[in-house]
């Protein structure tokens, strides 16, 4: 297959790690809030460390390319393609809602029914998709307000899988719902995006490593700083 080195940062999640030929060899994983600036580069060196082959046999590097969190995406971007153009390696990106959704299935194998990610947007938004059991995309990715007229048809159908750290937000409204399926067994991490990667890889379906941008979803808006005592 492929040795592929899979970063990380677009959730509170920050995670690398190293598959060789399609099985996960090292792997780093941090849930400190903020710690993608300090840990990932840390990581990467660790990762690399302990399997010992090499920075030059890698053979490609996959990002976590968002929605999500916007700090974390430009760290885990810039990241990926400084290791990209040093090494002359391609660039692939997995969308970050299709990474969840794939290791949620990896970890809740019997789950039949619809598996809906989502990453925390704000105020009653979030960041959001629709999958089936077998992880194929039945909604493209959104930035959702969550109402019932959102989720209900799928309710309806059958059980839902809420996961991901906008799940939460989820519950006043729609936990009511019989379907809505709440606290199955879900820790995210790089571990999600490999599938994707290696058929990626396979398939040469490379990024542009100087024009790739993170899929963002929405514009990012600066807070003004409140200086005391300035209005």
């Amino acid at each position: 297959m492929a040795n592929v080195l899979l970063l990380e940062t677009a959730t509170p999640v920050c995670s690398v790690m190293l598959a060789e030929d399609g099985k996960i060899v090292s792997s780093r994983i941090s849930a400190e809030p903020s710690a993608h600036s300090s840990r990932l580069a840390v990581f990467v060196d660790e990762v690399m460390e302990e399997w010992g082959r090499g920075y030059e046999n890698i053979d490609a590097v996959c990002v976590s390319s968002g929605p999500g969190s916007y700090t974390g995406l430009r760290i885990g971007v810039s990241t990926a393609k400084g290791l990209c153009y040093a090494l002359g390696k391609p660039l692939v990106a997995v969308e970050t809602l299709q990474g969840m959704a794939t290791l949620f299935l990896m970890q809740n194998p019997g789950f039949e029914g619809f598996v809906c990610p989502m990453i925390d947007a704000r105020r009653m938004e979030v960041y959001t998709a629709m999958f089936d059991s077998e992880g194929i995309r039945l909604e493209p990715t959104t930035a959702q307000v969550i109402t019932v007229e959102s989720f209900g048809g799928y309710l309806a159908k059958g059980d839902v899988a809420f996961v991901g750290d906008g799940a939460e937000k989820t519950i006043p409204i729609l936990g009511a719902y019989p379907n809505a399926v709440y606290g199955l067994p879900f820790d995210f991490s790089a571990q999600g995006l490999l599938p994707e990667a290696i058929r990626k890889y396979q398939a040469r379906e490379f990024e542009d490593v100087a024009y790739f941008e993170p899929f963002y979803l929405k514009d990012f808006v600066a807070k003004k700083p409140v200086v005391k005592g300035l209005k």
